[in-house]
């Protein structure tokens, strides 16, 4: 990779043993990292040498070093999990929220979302309801992207400068929306590395999912071997265009039902 080349990697969810995930159909559980998992794969990069960042740390650095950790949806488990993992190997992270979950089961309460700014972590936001941004109008947007913004700024009494796209359905209404809104940077779920010169409003992010192999974290942290993820991400995206967000979400679905 090019010296200024540094990955994103993007968890939702650790599962522990014997607690009860937020949500339990199939296409959530896919994107599920267990606990064993997420421990030795922090501990490699360690290791290695590579350490953990937040967006403002990346985007502040003109070369930098191993990879960013970024959080989507706000799950307890931030907390309770990640954060003590990640704090054992000084490593930072940006944790996106989405406000309408705060307070449902197995999510954080406004009071843990301050704890965790508090113990040094990156608060960004991820919507107020997770809707699909591209589907919205101005008005829905503002709210999900600006109004977001402020209820998590007077959560956390701290700016929330990075925002990540829920189901990573970017667009570039979506991107003036938050540049009006005064964010820094959004992230999407384009399979890419991210470079000095990348746009900070459109940067790309791979998922770490329960079926990622340590062997394939390894090479994704590394910026090795996407060709196959950005093939399968562009076949995605043109069935989302054509098909509509829906009716993609629904056929999934079945897919997935069937599998499991």
């Amino acid at each position: 990779m090019r010296d200024d080349a540094i990955v994103y990697l993007m968890y939702h969810e650790i599962e522990v043993e014997g607690r009860s995930l937020c949500q339990s159909e199939p296409g959530y559980v896919r994107y599920i990292v267990r606990e064993p998992d997420f421990r030795e794969q922090i501990t490699w990069l360690q290791s290695a040498g590579m350490g953990g960042v937040s967006v403002s740390d990346a985007l502040s650095n003109k070369t930098p070093e191993g990879v960013v950790i970024t959080f989507d949806d706000g799950c307890e488990t931030d907390l309770i999990v990640a954060a003590p993992i990640l704090s054992a190997a000084n490593f930072g992270a940006t944790f996106y929220i989405t406000v309408g979950y705060l307070g449902q089961p197995g999510y954080l309460i406004p009071r843990q979302v301050r704890e965790l700014s508090d113990a040094g972590f990156e608060i960004g936001c991820h919507s107020m309801t997770h809707p699909y941004l591209s589907d919205l109008a101005d008005q829905e947007l503002s709210r999900e992207i600006a109004e977001a913004k402020t209820r998590l700024e007077e959560m956390i009494g701290r700016p929330v400068h990075h925002f990540s796209c829920p189901g990573g359905r970017w667009s570039p209404k979506v991107s003036a929306v938050a540049r009006r809104a005064g964010y820094r940077s959004i992230t999407t779920s384009r399979i890419a590395v991210n470079h000095r010169t990348s746009d900070p409003f459109r940067l790309a992010r791979i998922a770490v999912m329960r079926g990622t192999t340590f062997g394939a974290f390894q090479d994704l942290c590394r910026g090795q071997g996407l060709w196959q993820r950005q093939v399968r991400n562009f076949l995605q995206s043109s069935s989302h265009r054509l098909l509509g967000n829906a009716l993609y979400d629904r056929l999934r679905g079945l897919m997935l039902e069937r599998k499991a």
